[in-house]
């Protein structure tokens, strides 16, 4: 008995001292939370971990992100604010707030080789759970230092690439510079998708000079983008409708034509069987002709009419849209005040370019 009683207390103490060094083992992945900071860091950090231990996670996320906002780079370190991060996706993840919480992990993992183990392979996990629900930009922008809004709303500070996380559905990007012309690109953001943009932002065109275009690529399904919009005048508008107007004439004209031929072919018919059943052809010139001689009249009054009409009509079409073409050429060599609007469109079932203005 006296043999058991040590045994037993030694077992006790080995149980203790592995159950406390699992304890301090697991407490050490946010040890640098609670060493660095000041004391309001610190103590929202101790907060923010009691909230999310309990899963109060509205708690826990307010707690963090009022101590990411605290962890100015003068009072903590780069690790400090990546760990924040981090744990702030985490929060936002279980409040199903996707596109936040993709953006802190993200950001957070971007630090990864001053991260512990540990709490990469927990960002790691959370980023691919709301990777699904968030659709991803890549953009890049020439020049680097333009601005670039999203929706209207300015981003980070200007780089010459990007990537960043939206809410699925359509979004607008911009970037814009002083002394330059705007860009922008509408785009579809699809869930678990990339969509990549590349934006080229030109130098504002001298007073009286043409302005160029901007240039836009885009591989996403659904993006589109537009060159610099200049004001359409009326005379851009009476080109547009000359066009329109020359082309319904000449189709109209065509169609006349074509029934003009119909009529002469069913003229050739009629004539046929005429002279099948009177061997006697010339008694369509008598006063006795028969009813079928004068329908054959009307018919050949018929076709000549159509034919008449159909050139008169095509050559009308013609005259229209020469002198549309005549304005336009005169416009362009005399004048830069209207411009070329150029919309390219790709989608999952088609690609192609829309332009509207002067043409």
């Amino acid at each position: 008995m006296r043999d058991v009683a040590p045994s037993v207390l030694f077992c006790l103490m080995i149980g203790a001292a592995t159950s406390y060094t699992s304890s301090a083992s697991a407490e050490d992945i946010y040890s640098t939370l609670e060493q660095g900071g000041n004391s309001t860091e610190k103590d929202l950090i101790r907060r923010a971990q009691r909230a999310r231990d309990a899963g109060r996670w509205t708690e826990a996320h307010a707690a963090y992100k009022a101590a990411l906002e605290a962890a100015d780079p003068p009072s903590s370190t780069e690790k400090e604010r990546a760990e924040i991060a981090g744990e702030l996706g985490l929060c936002e993840l279980e409040l199903r707030k996707y596109r936040d919480a993709a953006e802190h992990l993200a950001w957070s993992l971007d630090q990864r080789n001053i991260l512990p183990l540990q709490l990469q392979l927990r960002f790691e996990a959370g980023q691919r759970k709301a990777a699904p629900h968030v659709a991803t930009l890549y953009l890049s922008v020439d020049p680097p230092d333009a601005e670039v809004l999203i929706d209207g709303k300015p981003i980070s500070a200007p780089a010459r690439t990007y990537r960043l996380f939206l809410d699925p559905g359509q979004h607008m990007v911009r970037a814009r510079l002083a002394g330059h012309e705007e860009a922008f690109a509408s785009f579809d953001a699809q869930a678990g998708k990339p969509t990549t943009i590349s934006l080229q932002v030109p130098r504002a065109a001298a007073p009286g000079a043409p302005a160029k275009e901007t240039s836009m690529r885009s591989s996403a399904p659904g993006a589109q983008a537009s060159s610099s919009v200049e004001p359409s005048s009326t005379a851009s508008k009476l080109r547009i409708a000359g066009a329109v107007v020359a082309g319904a004439t000449m189709a109209a004209g065509g169609g006349l034509l074509i029934w003009s031929a119909y009529t002469e072919d069913e003229l050739h018919d009629r004539a046929t069987a005429l002279r099948g059943a009177d061997k006697d052809a010339s008694r369509c010139a008598g006063s006795n002709a028969p009813r079928a001689c004068s329908e054959l009249r009307d018919l050949q009054e018929k076709r000549d009419l159509l034919k008449t009409a159909g050139w008169v009509t095509l050559a009308s079409g013609g005259a229209i849209g020469a002198l549309t073409l005549v304005s336009l050429l005169v416009d362009r060599t005399s004048s830069s005040s209207d411009g070329v609007r150029v919309v390219p469109t790709v989608s999952g079932q088609r690609m192609g370019l829309m332009m509207a203005g002067v043409w």
